[in-house]
């Protein structure tokens, strides 16, 4: 099995997850934060490899890297970014409105 058919359904479920959330995501917020995190991934993927703290092995890839790292190891960021605004939405995470007050006073505020 290839890392490809791995992550695959993870992106997918993800990609499912933040359909019904479609209206109060930012597509422009999703995609900065996928250009960061695979910046990121690209970064530190080629420096852990280049370490030799992780190898993979060539017949579970398919041979495409950046750098020296596997265009599958881009796919648990996008999935991340997709299922993270989904599971926010599904649990009811609200955006711009302030937690209620304790005890009916003015709204908290974060420390």
């Amino acid at each position: 099995m290839t890392y490809v058919l791995v992550s695959l359904p993870f992106v997918l479920l993800a990609a499912l997850a933040l359909v019904p959330a479609r209206r109060r995501v930012v597509p422009r917020a999703l995609l900065a934060a996928l250009v960061a995190l695979w910046v990121l991934t690209a970064v530190f993927d080629n420096l852990m490899i280049s370490a030799g703290l992780v190898d993979y092995a060539a017949e579970h890839i398919s041979g495409l890297r950046v750098g020296v790292a596997p265009l599958e190891d881009f796919t648990y960021p996008l999935a991340g970014v997709l299922l993270l605004p989904a599971l926010w939405h599904l649990l009811g995470g609200r955006v711009g409105s302030p937690r209620p007050a304790a005890s009916g006073g003015a709204p908290e505020e974060d420390a």
